[in-house]
């Protein structure tokens, strides 16, 4: 059985599951995997949900590399597939049923929604391998703060899920799995409403104009809108 099921489209929905038990640990080649899926989705295919089985949705990666050569690949690989979840065209939905740590943080993090289970922690527990993360902390200041960034990557501490949705790494938590399944499926349906174009340039424009001062993202709204209303009812 495969570790990374990718399932066929469904009125525009495709299934991502990772079983790979008992930590869920994601490796270069299922990175690669995602990552080329995320870069060339199938024309139908309109959102992407991703989630896990078992106990854990992701506890992290399994670190491969040895000499520099190595890890500098191997980081690649990482910063790639953040990298595709970024420029996808897809919307990226994830599943959190249970806890994640490093690196599964941030995969759920660089979804455009993430729900998870009440009972789920979350953490980056580097630190106690003497590690600082540096890939996580390319990101995690912007969703979560500085300070909390570090207090965070420093302690290695658990963090409730009520308390992720605080930070801003949720959108929401539910009661319990059944509850998750349920919402999420509500969430894929809402989204499925909206027009694939339209949807993948409020992608696009929260990205590029993350960068930039108050003016400036204000000034490249006007070119935006322009386009955007000339492009109404394209496919």
């Amino acid at each position: 059985m495969p570790e990374l099921r990718i399932g066929d489209p469904r009125d525009g929905v495709v299934v991502v599951e990772l079983d790979r038990p008992p930590g869920n640990l994601w490796t270069v080649e299922l990175c690669q995997e995602l990552t080329a899926y995320l870069a060339s989705p199938p024309p139908a295919v309109h959102v992407l949900r991703l989630r896990s089985a078992g106990q854990v949705f992701c506890l992290g990666r399994e670190r491969e590399g040895t000499t520099p050569g190595e890890l500098r690949q191997e980081a690649a690989v990482l910063v790639a597939l953040t990298q595709a979840f970024r420029r996808t065209r897809l919307v990226t939905v994830a599943e959190v049923q249970g806890d994640a740590a490093g690196f599964g943080v941030g995969v759920l993090a660089a979804c455009d929604v993430a729900v998870a289970s009440a009972g789920a922690r979350f953490s980056f527990p580097e630190i106690g391998i003497g590690l600082a993360p540096a890939v996580v902390l390319a990101w995690l200041p912007r969703v979560v703060g500085r300070r909390e960034a570090f207090w965070l990557t420093a302690t290695g501490q658990q963090i409730t899920a009520a308390r992720a949705l605080e930070l801003g790494l949720l959108n929401a938590v539910a009661p319990d799995p059944a509850a998750l399944q349920a919402d999420v499926d509500e969430r894929v349906a809402l989204l499925r409403r909206g027009d694939p174009r339209a949807l993948a340039e409020i992608r696009d424009m929260l990205r590029a104009m993350s960068a930039l001062s108050d003016d400036e993202a204000l000034d490249m709204s006007i070119d935006r809108l322009v386009v955007g209303s000339l492009r109404r009812g394209q496919a």
